[in-house]
């Protein structure tokens, strides 16, 4: 028995093996009682509590810590075996790579969590959701990028070398980003800034309609025509934008005009008779009304009112029932509107011969 105890194998006994199999087994038992008992009983008591933040804990020691675990109990049980050079350089790669890649998504886990709490307590968190998917892509290619670059630094490749190789490629990709990170940055502005979001109607120049989609780069519109307009980022947060789901009520400025021939009586009747017709609508607010103006062809009036909120189609129902009530109102009073005309007098002069 003491002899085959002592048998060498690939310079390590049969002791020695067994030994590290029976760390590994312990360690493997010891792994499956934590997780059946206390992973178990954690779980339990994070679902019953009304904060998600241990949630995010418990999923952190289950995908992230249990491996490591696993990975430490078989590092452990190799670890008093006389190994290769080679076999050591090879495990010891695995090592970094694999800590490297639990933290990353650790550190991605945290973000996510806080990003979703943020989403929770935002309004309208739907449409936030589809603004994050840029941002969350981005930052989780910003976070693997300076993984690579720990990882690379710890397996022994100068970065420093690299980086001042890539020097002048690095000016040239720095150049044909500018656009890119211009409009990346406008993304941030919009996103943080709000000034507007999915769904709100907007003008920008000679340009209109409902946003439909904002994207890192570009943001998308869908004009009264029934076509995309596309925008860059940048464009937009450089223009005078018009957000119209932003008002709150709608001021209308209006003008009337009666013909020449009106009477001094009336012409003092209509700023009443417009200002109770708006009065009785609903959701509208009279403001002034004013014999403005002597035209061409019409005594003109104007009139200022406001409409509660900022549905375009709300306006134009008021606006044509006010129109309606004003003809009807008109025509009892017998006063008449006005409209383009000359009138030619003629003077006969009789000559004696």
């Amino acid at each position: 028995m003491q002899q085959i105890l002592n048998y060498s194998f690939l310079g390590n006994s049969v002791y020695n093996y067994i030994i590290a199999l029976t760390i590994f087994i312990v360690g493997l038992i010891l792994i499956l009682i934590f997780k059946k008992i206390f992973l178990s009983r954690l779980k339990k008591w994070a679902a019953s509590t009304q904060t998600n933040f241990d949630d995010l804990l418990v999923k952190a020691i289950e995908k992230s810590f249990i491996p490591v675990f696993y990975f430490g109990i078989f590092y452990l049980s190799i670890k008093n075996l006389v190994l290769s050079k080679s076999f050591e350089q090879g495990l010891n790669v695995v090592i970094v790579v694999i800590t490297t890649f639990l933290v990353v998504r650790t550190i991605i886990s945290i973000v996510n969590y806080f990003i979703s709490t943020y989403l929770k307590k935002a309004e309208d968190s739907e449409q936030r959701e589809k603004q994050l998917k840029g941002i969350r892509g981005l930052v989780n290619l910003i976070i693997w990028s300076i993984a690579l670059v720990f990882l690379l630094d710890n397996l022994g490749v100068k970065i420093s070398a690299v980086v001042a190789g890539l020097g002048i490629g690095g000016i040239a990709v720095a150049l044909a980003a500018q656009a890119f990170l211009g409009d990346l940055f406008s993304y941030f502005a919009i996103f943080f800034d709000k000034p507007f979001e999915i769904g709100d109607f907007i003008i920008v120049g000679d340009k209109l309609g409902a946003v439909e989609y904002i994207g890192i780069k570009t943001t998308r519109v869908r004009a009264l025509g029934g076509e995309q307009l596309v925008f860059s980022n940048h464009d937009l947060t450089s223009s005078r934008i018009h957000n119209y789901k932003k008002m709150e009520r709608r001021r209308v400025v209006f003008k009337l005009g009666v013909i020449y021939q009106t009477s001094s009586e009336k012409l003092k009747l209509i700023p009443k008779i417009v200002k109770d017709i708006i009065d009785k609508q609903k959701d509208a607010t009279f403001d002034r009304g004013h014999f403005a103006t002597y035209g061409d062809f019409s005594l003109n009036f104007e009139f200022v009112y406001y409409v509660t909120g900022a549905d375009y189609n709300k306006y134009m129902d008021i606006q044509q029932e006010i129109n309606f009530t004003i003809f009807e109102e008109f025509e009892k009073a017998e006063i008449e509107f006005a409209y383009p005309s000359q009138t030619l007098f003629v003077n006969k002069v009789n000559q004696e011969k």
